[in-house]
């Protein structure tokens, strides 16, 4: 399976970069998994501009063909059962390639979300997206760990 993550934003700390760095190491042996960053912009002065200039990007970090998870905290909320389900749904129904999109500090513009296929909520509260994108590939390294039955998940 390949997964790509489509961020707005890079992680600037170490402790973000080592966090994701090491999710990514664990994710080798179930899928590829590409990280793609696009720039955020700066959202004080302008909101709806700095949010259709991250949309723009977005739309065209997306890799054709791959069926996109838009992760904002009005989507579908799931258990880590629930998540690896899905997963393995996508796996098992020819989709083989899956793309995650997280937002920058204001979230998704609407053009992204249209163009998404799902959306996906890491719960009701709100997130730093540095954060978010350790959460997500964690939850990620999980999903693959519980569909093959391995241990991690308790």
């Amino acid at each position: 399976m390949k997964i790509t993550l489509v961020a707005v934003g890079r992680l600037k700390e170490a402790y973000w970069r080592d966090a994701a760095a090491e999710y990514l190491k664990r994710l080798r042996p179930y899928a590829t998994v590409e990280v793609i960053e696009v720039p955020d912009r700066d959202v004080t002065r302008d909101e709806a501009r700095a949010l259709s200039e991250e949309a723009a990007d977005v739309l065209r970090a997306l890799p054709d063909g791959a069926h996109v998870v838009a992760l904002e905290i009005s989507g579908r909320a799931l258990s880590s059962e629930g998540f690896a389900a899905d997963l393995a749904d996508h796996m098992v129904g020819g989709r083989s390639h899956v793309a995650f999109v997280l937002g920058g500090a204001a979230g998704l513009d609407p053009a992204v979300l249209a163009r998404a296929d799902s959306r996906l909520s890491l719960g009701p509260m709100t997130l730093p997206h540095q954060l978010a994108r350790v959460v997500l590939l964690e939850q990620i390294y999980r999903a693959f760990r519980i569909v093959r039955g391995e241990p991690y998940h308790r």
